[in-house]
């Protein structure tokens, strides 16, 4: 890739920092499906299976960025905490931290990259949007009706 003023390994640093991020959202999510129990077990379900399903298509795209750079994706995995306590409301306060995190990272990449590189910078804004409506989403789901 010809230079465009852009410091590949900080950047491809990243670009492993949310590929890990991404994979430890494939388990959280998968997990967190299957530990659902209650009235509305169906369509958290499914939530959570999407999100499991969407956080895989991120790692796949990050992976593919850092391979785009000449680097080695990384085959580690992002922290996974185990509380142990399968409520709804701690499931999504933990979902909510989680997707925190990967939006710090996206954060961290468009600093890196910001009118240095077009195609990752909008790839940047495109996650860190994406990752603030999940953030809102979660936000929500965690409202009681009133409130």
């Amino acid at each position: 890739m010809t230079s465009t003023g852009i410091d590949n390994e900080a950047v491809i640093k990243v670009l492993n920092k949310i590929l890990e991020a991404e994979l430890a959202g494939v388990v959280r999510y998968t997990h967190y499906a299957l530990m659902i129990v209650g009235y509305n077990r169906i369509p958290i379900v499914s939530w959570m299976r999407s999100q499991a399903t969407e956080s895989l298509t991120h790692a796949n795209e990050a992976g593919e960025l850092i391979t785009h750079l000449g680097g080695h994706p990384s085959l580690g995995i992002g922290t996974l905490l185990e509380t142990h306590r399968h409520d709804i409301g701690t499931i999504l306060t933990e979902s909510l931290e989680h997707e925190a995190l990967a939006l710090a990272e996206y954060t961290n990449l468009l600093e890196l990259v910001n009118g240095h590189n077009v195609l990752l910078e909008e790839y940047a804004r495109r996650m860190i949007a994406q990752e603030e409506m999940h953030l809102g989403d979660v936000r929500k789901m965690l409202t009681k009706p009133g409130e």
